[in-house]
């Protein structure tokens, strides 16, 4: 279940309320899901029982308790618990949590895209600055993902190192003189030294990870190889998932979605691996996200918490010694592979390659 059947859920659940007389109010447009926050429990939270008090002239946790009676009842949920001043925090079946890495799988570096054209034709020009022109070229990539028809462009032909090097493919050079749509100037806070040096990947790491109004670092940094480097950890942990698929075919067995099962030996937990489906599912709410605020960095942010949810998880995925592979190896294995995939894909729209040796 992704986040946003789990909205329609939820809105389900205050229909079914309002049908039976124990809430009077409207019902909502939408019901925000979020992973749980300091306190929470389960897979996701929502304070749609907050929102709903003041209307209903009830107090939250009363509003919040007749939600979860129907939320129990649905399919997918396997428990939900009142936490707080209100909030209802969601766990979800076993069965739910196959069905994304079932999706992942099956569409690969396309999941999370858009099915068909959607949302119209975007215009991007960028200033004529580095970082401004990989920004617009980034923004192309995660709004096409979405559906949309772009056509970016820069205010004067870029340097040719910038494309040659960054790997930027912009539309066309000048001004871009369409009257419809508006064009959107793309001018973050420039960098402060040239990033080549760096290389295509690290570069455009360190111009796309922060957010477009913060001063990006051009270090040394972005090219060490330790866990103090966020684009080292995502591209190991998607280096250490396709590992695994090699060590496995040579064990003999693949991946197969299903219950992965509890390793006391490497601590695989519940908890950790339902955070890290959680994560997985909310992918494509968090391209879409990206591509409605024109924010690369949510999706720079979100893979580095995507790997660092998976690599905990990945010293349970083979067996060890004489044991057999199990069910719960495939199913572990096929985790790792989809997390893999997502790391993957969302480097690729960033413009960075995802090696599957580092």
């Amino acid at each position: 279940m992704t986040p946003v059947e789990l909205s329609r859920t939820v809105l389900w659940a205050v229909r079914r309320a309002v049908d039976e007389g124990e809430l009077h109010v409207p019902v909502p447009e939408r019901a925000v899901v979020t992973a749980p926050g300091p306190g929470g429990r389960g897979d996701y939270a929502t304070n749609v029982a907050l929102q709903l008090a003041r209307p209903a002239g009830q107090p939250p946790r009363d509003v919040a308790e007749i939600l979860q009676a129907h939320l129990r009842t649905a399919d997918g949920v396997a428990d939900v618990v009142v936490t707080g001043p209100g909030f209802l925090n969601i766990s979800l079946r076993d069965a739910a949590s196959t069905a994304v890495v079932e999706e992942i799988l099956g569409r690969g570096r396309r999941y999370g895209h858009a099915v068909g054209a959607r949302g119209g034709i975007r215009q991007f020009q960028a200033a004529h600055e580095v970082r401004a022109v990989v920004l617009a070229d980034a923004l192309g990539r995660i709004l096409r993902s979405q559906g949309a028809s772009v056509r970016v462009g820069c205010e004067t032909r870029p340097a040719p190192e910038w494309e040659a090097v960054l790997g930027v493919r912009l539309d066309t050079h000048g001004k871009l003189v369409f009257p419809e749509p508006p064009v959107v100037e793309v001018r973050p806070v420039p960098a402060a030294s040239d990033p080549l040096r760096l290389g295509r990947d690290a570069a455009r790491w360190a111009l796309l990870h922060p957010a477009a109004h913060d001063r990006p670092r051009i270090a040394d940094e972005h090219l060490v190889q330790r866990e103090s480097n966020p684009l080292f950890r995502v591209r190991y942990a998607h280096a250490r998932t396709r590992a695994l698929s090699r060590n496995a075919a040579d064990l003999g067995f693949d991946a197969e979605p299903g219950d992965v099962g509890h390793d006391v030996r490497h601590d695989v937990r519940h908890d950790g691996r339902h955070h890290l489906t959680v994560l997985l599912a909310d992918h494509p709410r968090v391209l879409a996200q990206a591509a409605a605020h024109y924010a690369p960095d949510r999706l720079a942010r979100h893979l580095v918490t995507v790997a660092d949810a998976v690599l905990p998880l990945l010293p349970a995925v083979l067996p060890r010694g004489a044991e057999k592979p199990s069910a719960a190896h495939r199913a572990r294995l096929a985790l790792a592979e989809a997390a893999g995939t997502v790391l993957a894909g969302g480097l690729s729209l960033l413009g960075i390659d995802a090696p599957d040796h580092l």
